[in-house]
């Protein structure tokens, strides 16, 4: 049975009808006439499939996966069962081959529930990305083949104790000997660290320190169970505790040849093409938590009476509202854009950023509005919106910092100024 008529069954199974013909079709990108702002048929599909995920199997246990930080593997086993996870890996390698719009449809949705899950699961896409976009067949169907064939899961491990956003200043060095690289060195914040079945990793492998970024490094595939990779304890965070986050130590990894991606020396193009794909991704989940904000605070101040009216009906609070709902709408568009352009062969590195950093902004803005509607109890964590809160701040941190997507956004449009000039 092939991965869509699994996902076809296990669809019925949960009361929704797929028409698998249409899969192959499924990206926004076949409209054609300009911007369509309607989700196809199949979209609507997943999305309605992982909105009832997201109500029954998220929601329920947030807290709880919240309070205890234990790593969501049910969770994981359900989702990858109906074919919400791995969406974007090719059909010749036992996936479905949707769109980078697609799953961002469904990361949206997951990311309503709790951003801690839906960045357990998503944190495997962005370890996936650097084989899908430079691993040879081989790689391919043996990393991403595994991945289909029981609920394993990838991470990406690229920054370090003290290099995040100044990937130049990474340590971790791999040394040729015959046909084996030798890796040594310290991965910090890894998402999916303790669980992961096999990384991708980022090693220095020109020893000059003059030597530029992009000839500096190499892209490796390490197996979680080779001989000295050693992940850490799990980290205990602000927010987002459901997700693994760990430092991994490698002594004296021997990696095989047919292991390195595309080739010595390009690494830094590899780590940083994946961001394309994986920001848009992170800002449909900021939107998520934006849009949960807003339907819990709109939802509590309808209820919360002051001076013998809900405070709905106070201007103060009604602008708030407003605001968020305004903030939501344009970070769904930011997003929805960005996946388009990378699904239509767009170079969307600017519209990529633009919606990372605003979405991300949108969310931490959203979730203090939601807080101080709540008043009080927003601070207590009987409450949903103060995990909320704790949960929104790291967007404007990992996959790049909200400073970092400035620089970004502002050095694209300049190099454009320069060459129109």
């Amino acid at each position: 049975m092939s991965c869509i008529q699994q996902v076809s069954r296990n669809l019925i199974k949960n009361g929704l009808k797929i028409n698998p013909n249409l899969v192959k079709h499924s990206s926004s990108a076949s409209s054609v006439g300009g911007y369509n702002f309607a989700l196809n048929d199949t979209q609507k599909e997943f999305q309605d499939l992982a909105r009832k995920f997201t109500r029954e199997e998220i929601i329920p246990v947030a807290a709880e996966y919240d309070r205890t930080g234990k790593y969501p593997f049910d969770i994981l086993k359900k989702a990858w069962s109906l074919g919400l996870t791995n969406s974007h890996i090719p059909e010749e390698y036992g996936g479905m081959g949707m769109g980078i719009f697609d799953g961002c449809v469904i990361a949206e949705e997951i990311a309503y529930g709790c951003t801690g899950i839906k960045t357990a699961l998503e944190g495997s896409g962005l370890g996936q990305t650097p084989v899908l976009v430079a691993g040879n067949p081989e790689q391919k169907k043996k990393y991403l083949g595994r991945l289909i064939e029981e609920p394993l899961v990838a991470a990406y491990a690229v920054t370090e104790p003290g290099a995040g956003s100044d990937v130049n200043g990474l340590k971790t060095r791999a040394e040729k000997k015959g046909d084996e690289w030798i890796l040594n060195g310290q991965k910090m914040w890894i998402t999916n660290g303790g669980v992961a079945n096999w990384y991708f990793v980022l090693a220095r492998t020109n020893p000059d320190p003059k030597a530029p970024a992009s000839k500096a490094f190499t892209g490796f595939i390490v197996e979680r169970e080779w001989p000295g990779v050693n992940p850490g304890r799990k980290e205990i965070n602000m927010g987002q505790r459901a997700s693994d986050t760990r430092g991994i130590t490698f002594e004296d990894v021997r990696i095989p040849k047919e292991n390195v991606l595309i080739g010595e020396g390009a690494g830094f193009k590899i780590a940083m093409a994946t961001f394309d794909s994986t920001r848009p991704p992170v800002a449909a989940g900021a939107t998520g938590l934006a849009q949960r904000c807003l339907d819990e605070a709109t939802k509590y101040s309808l209820e919360r009476k002051t001076f013998g009216v809900p405070i709905a009906k106070h201007q103060a609070v009604a602008f708030l509202l407003a605001d968020m709902a305004i903030g939501v709408e344009t970070a769904r568009l930011a997003w929805m854009k960005s996946a388009w352009e990378v699904d239509n062969g767009i170079k969307n590195t600017l519209a990529a950023s633009v919606a990372k950093c605003y979405a991300s902004d949108v969310a931490n803005k959203c979730a203090t509005d939601a807080v101080q509607i709540f008043g009080g109890n927003g601070f207590n964590s009987e409450y949903p919106v103060e995990k909320l809160m704790r949960d929104a701040k790291i967007y404007q941190i990992y996959e790049g910092t909200s400073q970092i997507q400035r620089m970004i956004i502002s050095r694209v449009i300049i190099d454009k100024a320069k060459e129109s000039a």
